[in-house]
């Protein structure tokens, strides 16, 4: 655009009429300029051949010309867009002011596409810097000597303008701000890209989080699907045992009325027959021929045949046998239930499944340790070994070397022919060294075999376990979340104890106690199994 043009205000493009940007712009003889259809409809409606503007008449209706020039400059005002809230305003428009293409940092105006025009031809006004729009350009200027800022002092982070590094910031480390910006722009962007790197993380978290939960519906559905399996059958056995028991019952009930009735029909049917006898006796009896009732006397049918019912009894049958055998039976099919339960639980924390070996930096000295960590026993001998803080010095037990501080975990251990063991798992800050007392609050969760069948879980307090046969081979399941340590006979798939509610805030350890040699009962070693993971 021309420099002439930029000298034209506003106020030029809009028609008088209609108060608006030019459309169809016409001229008439007089010079001034309308919108084609506003003086149309104006010399319409009010005096004819008259200039709405100086009121100079025509003898004739002027003939309407198109404004070229005006009407070029009208559409070009118009492709030009109004400030919006949030936008940055020109300085100089007057009325309507236009949105703002570039700030000036030397005249510290902003300034829209026409009013822009002098910065970009004009020699002196090329040499200023533009930006891109920004508000509050007196933001930018110096408050204590009125100069841009221009410069950026590193020793004490701060803009300051030239005469700063003179005055005040004299010595210091002070440089360009382009400089200092690239600085600064390629730490944001190696913290924009940190920050992604924490938002990617989280987002697979997320995800990680959705897949547990989604993990945990199979878990819940597999968990619902055999429990109603698991109850449909004992609701099948009770409803089948009690129909059995109805049905023997009443068995044994009509058995006991089929005999009352033929005990019955053999009274009724001597009954019969005594009463016969009984009238032809009244009958004789009422004669009065002596010869007669003599010798009719002596014809009377022998008295028939009847039975000494003295003995004779009817007993309700007795049903305790009955209901005793169906309460077995019930008792045994529950057992086989609770047994599949139990299997199942115990192949599903068997999908915890770890490999876990034993720390030698943890082991008493008298422990021997296999190559493989996988067997500890007793010896005879005290070995001399470097007392470190990790090391137990007076119970003969040792850790895993693995840790464990979220999710779930599981090992086995064979305990077989050991007449005395502990085992669980421990906290990393728990003592080690002279007595040491088990129990969960002082961060250990196990059980132990502390005498011949004399199981204890070591809880507070203690508690005897009654267990049908002593396990050969424990599961050791953990939940840390949860707050879960479950203790499992492996070969009966039965569950020996479980400690809930636990409150796990530090590392856990798997933990393995010996027990002390008397005699030699207790030679044998505890053997970390590998687990067989059955379908």
């Amino acid at each position: 655009m021309s420099a002439a043009s930029c000298l034209l205000t506003e106020d030029q493009f809009l028609c008088s009429i209609c108060l608006d940007v030019f459309t169809d712009p016409v001229t008439i003889p007089c010079g001034h300029n309308f919108c084609k259809a506003c003086i149309t409809q104006h010399w319409k409606v009010n005096v004819s051949s008259q200039c709405p503007n100086c009121n100079k008449r025509f003898s004739t209706r002027p003939e309407l010309k198109v404004n070229t020039f005006i009407s070029e400059m009208a559409a070009h005002s118009s492709e030009q867009q109004a400030a919006k809230p949030g936008e940055v305003p020109c300085d100089v428009c007057t009325g309507t002011r236009l949105k703002a293409l570039k700030s000036c940092l030397v005249c510290l105006n902003s300034y829209c596409e026409t009013h822009l025009e002098p910065h970009l031809t004009r020699p002196g006004l090329k040499r200023h810097q533009l930006i891109d729009p920004v508000e509050n350009l007196e933001d930018r200027m110096c408050t204590k000597h009125d100069k841009l800022l221009e410069l950026f002092c590193k020793t004490d982070q701060m803009c300051v303008c030239a005469l700063c590094t003179v005055l005040d910031h004299k010595n210091h480390d002070v440089v360009p701000l382009k400089e200092e910006y690239e600085g600064k722009k390629a730490e944001l962007e190696k913290t924009d890209d940190e920050i992604q790197q924490m938002i990617q993380k989280r987002r697979l978290k997320i995800q990680e989080i959705k897949h547990s939960v989604e993990l945990s519906e199979g878990d819940a559905d597999r968990e619902i699907a055999g429990g109603v399996q698991v109850f449909t059958a004992l609701k099948e056995s009770v409803e089948r045992s009690q129909a059995e028991l109805i049905h023997t019952i009443k068995e044994k009930q009509r058995k006991t009325e089929k005999q009352a009735e033929g005990f019955i029909k053999e009274l009724e049917q001597e009954i019969c027959e005594l009463k016969k006898r009984s009238t032809e006796v009244a009958q004789l009896s009422l004669s009065e021929d002596h010869l007669h009732l003599l010798q009719r006397s002596r014809t009377l049918k022998a008295a028939p045949p009847t039975k000494n019912w003295t003995g004779v009894r009817v007993s309700p049958p007795s049903h305790e046998g009955t209901v005793r055998r169906a309460l077995n039976q019930l008792e045994e099919t529950l057992s086989n239930q609770m047994k599949k339960l139990l299997e199942i639980a115990l192949k599903r924390v068997q999908q915890s499944a770890v490999d876990v070996t034993l720390d030698p930096d943890t082991a008493h000295p008298k422990l021997i340790l296999s190559d493989d960590g996988k067997q500890v026993k007793l010896g005879d001998v005290k070995k001399n070994l470097p007392d470190n803080p990790e090391r137990f010095d007076t119970g003969v037990n040792v850790l895993a070397k693995q840790s464990f501080s979220s999710g779930r975990f599981y090992f086995e251990v064979q305990v077989k022919g050991k007449t005395k063991w502990d085992l669980g798992v421990v906290r990393e800050s728990i003592n080690r060294k002279r007595n040491i007392i088990l129990s969960p609050q002082k961060g250990f969760w196990t059980i132990c075999l502390m005498n011949e069948n004399q199981y204890y879980a070591l809880d507070d307090p203690p508690v005897r376990l009654s267990l049908r046969s002593g396990p050969q081979k424990v599961g050791v399941f953990v939940d840390y979340e949860e707050g879960l340590v479950s203790f499992h006979d492996v070969d009966a798939a039965a569950l020996i104890y479980s400690f809930t509610g636990c409150c796990f805030t530090e590392k856990l350890y798997p933990f393995f106690g010996l027990g002390r040699n008397v005699g030699g009962k207790n030679s044998a070693p505890l053997i970390i199994s590998p687990v067989n993971h059955t379908e």
